[in-house]
């Protein structure tokens, strides 16, 4: 699938509006982000509280989902709509069991770029590509992609916090089937998404200030249903508990507090393709 719509292909540099990816890291509690992104954080973190909690759960469900994919034999990844580093990043986390392990990176916002780019600077494992994840073709055959990662054999792919800021008209279904074609049988497909199903009346009010507050950014959110998020995993096996809501992904062995258990807002899932011989 080539991008025919205007406005694909890497962001420039745009410091007078709030930013998605540097929203998420006032979010993480990072330091690349700017007073215009503080600002607005600031505001949705007054009148939504658990849209911050739900951030961090968010980067707890990448963290396990990565845990749980290199327990599983998977060395090579690639993390569509990264953003900017942080503590725990997917081949940080993945080398712990592997130190050979692959990571390809995709963003297309320039401070998460030029940020990745430093902290990989030396690093032979893992690389950033400056790339729209909406072109399915050129992520999957850039020449870096193809260096790195073999997909003639299993890979994990992460498309987690991402999708909420791909409009309809992108069709997302069609992106996220375009990369889950070419996973190889043992591949793994995690995904978070935000929705607007939340049975808790006040986290429901929360959410849609969170979607008023993003309209003074340079990205909009759209929030989605469960039966959306679930076909996105269409020729997969949802590995347990399944397509669940964020605090209650394998939270067993961490226990949450209260308002962490509140952050029902959305649907996070690990998803693996099955081997010929399981079919």
């Amino acid at each position: 699938m080539t991008p025919d719509v205007a406005g694909y292909g890497p962001r420039p540099l745009d410091l007078n509006l709030p930013n998605s990816a540097r929203l998420y890291d006032v979010f993480l509690g990072g330091d690349h982000n700017t007073a215009v992104d503080r600002e607005l954080a600031a505001r949705i973190g007054a009148e939504a509280p658990h849209w911050i909690l739900g951030a961090r759960l968010n980067r707890r469900f990448l963290r396990r989902a990565v845990e749980y994919m290199t327990a599983q034999g998977i060395d090579q990844f690639l993390d569509l709509g990264s953003g900017i580093p942080t503590v725990g990043n997917v081949h940080e986390i993945a080398q712990q069991g592997d130190p050979y392990a692959k990571t390809v990176y995709v963003d297309y916002e320039t401070v998460a770029v030029h940020t990745a780019q430093q902290l990989l600077a030396g690093t032979e494992h893992a690389t950033i590509l400056h790339a729209d994840l909406r072109d399915p073709a050129g992520v999957l055959d850039h020449p870096e992609t193809r260096r790195l990662l073999d997909f003639s054999r299993p890979v994990g792919l992460l498309i987690v916090g991402v999708l909420l800021f791909i409009p309809p008209e992108d069709r997302p279904e069609a992106i996220v089937a375009a990369y889950r074609d070419r996973l190889a049988p043992g591949s793994y497909l995690a995904i978070s998404q935000a929705s607007n199903d939340c049975p808790l009346p006040a986290v429901a009010a929360e959410i849609e200030n969170v979607v008023a507050g993003y309209r003074d950014s340079d990205e909009q959110l759209t929030l989605r249903s469960r039966d959306e998020i679930l076909s996105w995993f269409a020729g997969t096996e949802l590995v347990d508990p399944g397509l669940v809501y964020y605090p209650d992904w394998r939270s067993e062995d961490e226990p949450l507090d209260q308002a962490q258990l509140d952050c029902r807002y959305g649907y996070v899932g690990l998803g693996r393709v099955p081997r010929r011989h399981d079919d």
